[in-house]
């Protein structure tokens, strides 16, 4: 694959398991608390290691809408980007915005980070039960828009099942 350009961001779609992922962040799915749950977030706390937990326990917890970063222990990723997405109400709460705000956090704090990749579980479409089509949109639109720092050059959308796979796909497609 050619380097690319730069100010250039590469955004790619796989199917997988997150936590394998030898990039320089992961962004966990997290709830409020940061101190692990089911899906996405209990996957990366069990790969990750006990130390995960007591740094994020550290943090204090983290509000809808933002995201903060931890190191990732025995991970293949050198960081962990916790990024609390909202709990679909319908869509009149401010979900969108909300679901937006994960996605600039989390790429802020790979630039701050020096990272130069960085992959994204489905935020929000698990258990959170946000409709996939829209978080998908939402995410890539947010991500390509994202101001380009020099260093965050590679993006992974990482997905665990077909329909959001294509999803993620579809939507990459629309900004193409």
């Amino acid at each position: 694959m050619a380097e690319p350009a730069p100010h250039e961001r590469i955004l790619r779609v796989v199917e997988g398991d997150i936590t394998r992922l030898a990039v320089d962040a992961i962004v966990n799915a997290a709830n409020e608390s940061l101190l692990g749950g089911g899906g996405v977030d209990g996957a990366i706390h069990r790969a990750a290691g006990p130390r995960l937990l007591e740094a994020c326990r550290r943090l204090g917890g983290c509000p809808t809408g933002s995201a903060k970063i931890t190191d990732g222990f025995d991970l293949p990723a050198r960081f962990v980007i916790h990024a609390v997405g909202p709990v679909w109400r319908g869509g009149g709460e401010g979900e969108d915005e909300r679901l937006a705000g994960c996605y600039r956090r989390a790429m802020a704090l790979a630039a701050e980070a020096g990272c130069a990749s960085i992959a994204f579980p489905a935020i929000s479409c698990g258990i959170f039960g946000y409709p996939i089509p829209r978080a998908t949109r939402i995410a890539v639109q947010t991500v390509a828009g994202f101001p380009a720092p020099e260093n965050v050059t590679e993006v992974t959308f990482c997905c665990f099942g077909e329909e959001t796979t294509q999803a993620y796909r579809e939507a990459l497609r629309e900004i193409r």
